[in-house]
């Protein structure tokens, strides 16, 4: 792969509120990011639309990805469901000049962190509790009890992994949050953040 801008991972369990604080991110023009879109096997749900929230495969074609080398990082989460980041893809928003932000799993989060740890900044998003993670998932009404509980007992895992992160950003305030990750990431990247943002 050619080496371009940096690579800033935000990694959390479901529920955490990680992909509230990246879309914020992407509103920042002084931070010059682009999002990093995942490749899943798994179903759309709602209105997503591939090429916008995922590229959506066939479990076959995830397969042959990884057979292929294709991935920078993936991983089974579920049976059948994989979720990976294509090296294209993160080539594609280097060529175009911009760091790379992604939302991704606990584990592919730290791989990439491992690949290219002088240009990543990795973010562990941390809930105020298990039982708050639970409420927000159920208010959120995607999925049935099952998933829900599976997420539950994952977080517990993905919660441990915290402290091998660069930082930790609590989400018990969502507004102290974003302005947090503002500046951690400005700071990474070397931007400055215009007077009016510095509440």
């Amino acid at each position: 792969m050619t080496e371009g801008g940096k690579l800033i991972i935000f990694s959390a369990p479901s529920g955490s509120g990680k992909t509230t604080i990246v879309k914020h991110l992407l509103d920042q023009p002084e931070l010059n990011l682009a999002f990093s879109i995942s490749a899943t096997s798994r179903p759309r749900r709602g209105k997503e639309k591939n090429g916008v929230n995922y590229y959506f495969m066939s479990v076959s074609q995830f397969k042959r990805h990884i057979k292929d080398g294709d991935f920078l990082e993936w991983e089974e989460v579920y049976r059948d469901n994989f979720y990976g980041t294509l090296k294209t893809e993160v080539e594609r928003l280097w060529a175009e000049g911009k760091n790379v932000i992604f939302d991704i799993d606990v584990s592919g989060g730290l791989r990439i962190k491992k690949k290219f740890p002088e240009k990543t900044l990795a973010v562990f998003v941390k809930p105020p509790s298990v039982d708050e993670l639970k409420i927000r998932l159920k208010k959120r009404s995607t999925e049935s009890d099952d998933k829900i509980n599976m997420r539950i007992a994952k977080a517990s895992v993905e919660l441990a992994t915290a402290p091998q992160f660069d930082k930790i950003i609590k989400n018990y305030d969502l507004d102290v949050a974003l302005n947090e990750a503002h500046k951690l990431v400005a700071k990474f990247v070397g931007a400055e953040i215009p007077d009016s943002k510095e509440q």
